[in-house]
């Protein structure tokens, strides 16, 4: 805990600076029958040690060494000390604005990072950084694909996740956008029957969870090849990013929504955590959040700018992409690119080339 003393004097010196006498006439607007004149029946005054020992007690009472099943998709991992370490070191953990690059090399380097581990594990070709959890990555998803078909109707599992299933529905109730749930199947998997071609004619995107929430992996391939016949796209949502690494990368998807809690943040009693898109190049325009990409400086030095980073500054209040959770790559403790080319290197994005932005010399 941190501790912060206020001398008798430096009270007075605080009140005189906003026009008071006594800390009695900040509360002169509350009537005096509100008013507490006495002190409260709490135990204390207590000293630092009996403070510590009071909650070091409290915290024996929960019930250790046992396995939690609460969370549904927010879990205890195990993170290794060394990325707290890492993440500290001023290579990374810059604190200014990564606008200006030049000052936001560290920041930079771990978007750039992270954004190239989010592209392997999902087998997709840009990822952006980031988004504020899953749920609201997956309804980010699922407005770009409204706006990459010009479609308002989207067929979502009822195996995705029902926190996820809530959060869209409660942004597409004033979208306009027409989310029908459709079934699952015996073994938990989405039914593929209730795809209609008149029903998918007229569909933005299928919404499916992989391993879902039944913990069944869904058969995207085929599932990719239903939507794309009638010009739908596939969203994938995943809960449980530490899965890639044992399952296959949704690489069919053309938009993935993923949480990335597993990747090294604490439940934290369910959040802040981060959420990341990943997608196809061609998608990029539509995607919110930011890219950060490779260059070299007036030297030649290599360095890292933002490539790409809508805001809602920089378009109509009507239109703008949503917000974006910039801090998510470096809280992850894991540091991950836009683009891999066909070879696995790392490689700027469409956007990185057209709108390269040299650092200043020696600014790497």
């Amino acid at each position: 805990m941190r501790y912060l003393p206020k001398s008798p004097s430096e009270r007075q010196e605080m009140l005189a600076a906003i026009g008071t006498r006594s800390v009695e006439e900040l509360f002169k607007s509350i009537p005096e029958k509100f008013r507490l004149r006495a002190p409260l029946d709490l135990p204390g005054p207590l000293s630092e040690a009996e403070i510590i020992q009071y909650f070091q007690a409290r915290a024996a009472e929960n019930a250790r060494g046992y396995v939690s099943f609460l969370g549904a998709g927010v879990y205890q991992h195990l993170r290794s000390v060394a990325a707290d370490a890492l993440i500290q070191r001023g290579e990374f953990l810059t604190s200014y604005t990564p606008y200006q690059a030049e000052f936001a090399q560290g920041t930079l380097t771990a978007i750039f990072e992270f954004q190239t581990l989010m592209c392997q594990i999902t087998g997709q070709e840009v990822a952006n950084a980031s988004m504020y959890d899953g749920s609201t990555a997956l309804t980010e998803a699922v407005l770009m694909a409204e706006r990459l078909t010009g479609r308002r109707h989207v067929l979502v599992a009822r195996s995705v996740h029902p926190e996820y299933r809530q959060v869209l529905t409660t942004y597409a109730k004033n979208l306009g956008l027409e989310i029908e749930e459709i079934g699952y199947t015996a073994s938990g998997q989405l039914d593929r029957a209730a795809l209609k071609p008149e029903t998918l004619a007229r569909t933005a995107a299928v919404v499916v969870q992989s391993p879902n929430f039944f913990g069944i992996l869904e058969e995207l391939p085929a599932l990719a090849e239903v939507a794309h016949g009638s010009g739908a796209l596939l969203v994938t949502a995943i809960t449980e990013a530490v899965s890639l690494g044992i399952v296959r990368p949704p690489a069919e998807a053309d938009i993935v929504a993923m949480e990335g809690q597993a990747f090294g943040i604490p439940p934290s009693y369910g959040g802040p955590y981060v959420g990341v898109i990943a997608t196809r190049e061609k998608f990029v325009r539509q995607m919110p959040g930011r890219l950060a990409g490779q260059t070299t400086d007036a030297a030649g030095n290599r360095g890292f700018v933002l490539t790409l980073h809508p805001r809602t500054t920089h378009s109509p209040r009507e239109g703008h992409l949503q917000h974006l959770h910039q801090r998510g790559p470096l809280r992850s403790g894991r540091h991950h690119s836009p683009v891999l080319d066909r070879k696995g290197r790392l490689a700027r994005t469409g956007a990185a080339k057209s709108r390269q932005s040299p650092l200043r010399a020696g600014g790497t």
